[in-house]
């Protein structure tokens, strides 16, 4: 594994393709930033072209870790084996614990010429990767969201200035915010120092420690990042916030599978080519509104 946590690395997205030719902006899951311990992946979907989307992400398996997809435009469809099916639209997410195994697709479509939103991939403890798989879906207004005379806050996962979103991840600790800025405002948040905490823009543009972060950069926080200011550029900021506890232990992948071990990544195989992949059905928790 990567042990980056003490130093600051800024770090442009790459533009991949992904599922039937979609493409995609990675950040964490990179060459450069690869198993962010607890994090796998961070992608960006986005384009003003249907063309780009209309394959989407056919059926495929998920086994080892769990996965939050965050919609800002348009909306994507879901469905899986099983048996849960949603449509999240703008400002709606899902969190999908895959745990055992699920089979699902995923499919964005274009809303007025616009579709965008962010997959993150959380790793899994040896102790949980076989739990029983959840899936929890939300609408945009389940999510609080912190104002403030310079910048806002959305809370999607765990807790930010006394606001608490629906979604508490007691395996890794995970926070994430959506953070929109002013111009030339500032941004400050203590993280726990034992995290791994990474920032990606993906509005505008900033600065953070002298350091110039232009629009679709990650950075990956040194643990003396807290102490810094973030500040918004001549257009405002808009950045993902994201932070995790490591789970310090061996990480083996192979595409969809994130184990331990090789002979635990053979295992998943067999099973999904033998169609013994899915082995309990998940608790549903239908769409939850925004009551709590």
């Amino acid at each position: 594994m990567d042990s980056i946590a003490n130093s600051t690395r800024v770090i442009p997205a790459l533009t991949l393709t992904e599922g039937a030719g979609v493409t995609v902006h990675r950040t964490s899951g990179t060459p450069a930033l690869r198993n962010y311990d607890p994090f796998m992946l961070l992608d960006q979907f986005s384009s003003d072209n249907p063309d780009d989307y209309i394959a989407g992400f056919p059926s495929h398996p998920h086994r080892g870790f769990s996965t939050f997809t965050y919609v800002l435009d348009g909306h994507v469809e879901h469905q899986d084996s099983m048996g849960n099916k949603g449509k999240l639209g703008p400002g709606s997410a899902q969190w999908m614990k895959a745990a055992s195994g699920i089979i699902h697709s995923e499919m964005p479509r274009q809303v007025d010429r616009l579709m965008r939103g962010f997959q993150l991939w959380v790793n899994l403890p040896a102790a949980n990767k076989m739990d029983t798989p959840e899936y929890h879906e939300f609408d945009a207004t389940a999510f609080p969201v912190v104002e403030t005379s310079g910048y806002s806050a959305k809370v999607l996962i765990g807790s930010f200035a006394g606001a608490v979103s629906p979604i508490v991840d007691d395996l890794t600790n995970v926070s994430y915010l959506d953070v929109r800025m002013e111009a030339g405002s500032d941004f400050q948040h203590r993280l726990p120092e034992e995290n791994n905490s990474f920032l990606y823009v993906f509005e505008g543009s900033g600065q953070l420690a002298m350091r110039n972060v232009p629009l679709n950069t990650l950075v990956a926080l040194g643990n003396d990042d807290n102490l810094h200011v973030f500040r918004a550029g001549s257009d405002g900021a808009r950045f993902l916030l994201i932070s995790g506890k490591p789970i310090n232990e061996p990480i083996v992948q192979y595409g969809p599978f994130v184990m331990n071990t090789r002979q635990e990544i053979e295992q998943a195989m067999q099973d999904f080519q033998s169609n013994t992949f899915v082995h309990e059905r998940a608790w549903v928790n239908h769409r939850v509104k925004g009551s709590r």
